[in-house]
């Protein structure tokens, strides 16, 4: 299995005051709304604005520091993880994609000119010039899901499982992140290449998605929108991070880049990416 990469970097605005709430067992947990504007590239070379809004949790005695300090309206910068988390409810089994955010620094505006935020239909202020970015490395959990939509548009689906290692009370321990993720035109040609196990390396951004079902149903799922798609080559990666045992493994194919926004989506088990404010 390839070793880990998990990295999330937001630039945003708050669009409200932090709240603070403290588990049974006494830790602080901040929790954070940001939110931002994505400048991206479509096909024809244009600039367009993609907004997004994630909720961020910042634990323990960083969480306790800034708590009393940070305002809506307040631009951060977050560095952080994607965690996964799933349980049981009602019989069904339930899962969730959230940010961790291992630091936190306030971003001066200062000097900067033009209209630096907009304000959204709640009133909430959204940073123009902000930052998304997920950076993943991983092992595909299953083979992908290349599709077309009726417009000929190819779009794929996969999941990437990502390892984290690190040590709790004196013993090492390991966990599994699983990872969504979405690639559309070419980029989402050579995703549905990928094999079930191979390693993989992804940039991308992170989008919430909610839509109706089939059934009537609302749904709602977060993923990484992927700018940024490496096969990585068998035998390296593992343990060290350096070459593994199987030196003389052939170099993996190249790997591509390509456009993340669409305009239009396919039917409900693919739907186009919403303006969701909390």
């Amino acid at each position: 299995m390839a070793r880990g990469l998990n990295r999330v970097t937001l630039i945003g605005t708050l669009t409200q005051d932090p709240e603070m709430r403290y588990t049974p067992g006494g830790l602080a947990v901040l929790e954070l709304n940001l939110a931002g504007n994505d400048t991206v590239t479509d096909e024809q070379g244009q600039a367009r604005e993609l907004a997004w809004y994630h909720r961020v949790k910042l634990l323990g005695k960083s969480a306790e520091f800034w708590g009393d300090s940070l305002k809506a309206g307040t631009a951060l910068l977050v560095e952080g993880r994607l965690e996964y988390r799933s349980w049981e409810q009602d019989g069904q089994k339930k899962s969730s994609l959230d940010i961790r955010a291992d630091r936190i620094e306030v971003v001066s505006l200062e000097g900067k000119k033009g209209s630096l935020t907009i304000t959204d239909a709640r009133g909430q202020e959204r940073l123009r010039d902000g930052l998304n970015q997920v950076v993943l490395v991983g092992n595909l959990t299953r083979d992908p899901e290349l599709r077309y939509t009726p417009q000929g548009t190819a779009v794929t689906r996969f999941s990437l499982a990502v390892n984290e290692r690190y040590v709790s009370k004196g013993q090492e321990q390991e966990k599994v992140h699983y990872v969504e993720a979405q690639a559309w035109r070419e980029l989402a040609e050579f995703a549905g290449e990928l094999k079930k196990g191979d390693g993989a390396f992804l940039i991308g951004r992170l989008v919430n998605d909610s839509w109706t079902a089939q059934d009537g149903t609302r749904r709602f799922t977060t993923r990484v929108e992927a700018s940024r798609l490496e096969r990585l080559a068998r035998g390296t990666g593992t343990n060290t991070g350096g070459a593994g045992s199987q030196g003389a493994a052939t170099a993996a194919p190249k790997g591509r880049a390509g456009k993340v926004n669409i305009d239009e989506g396919l039917e409900d088990d693919f739907p186009p990416e919403e303006d969701l404010p909390f």
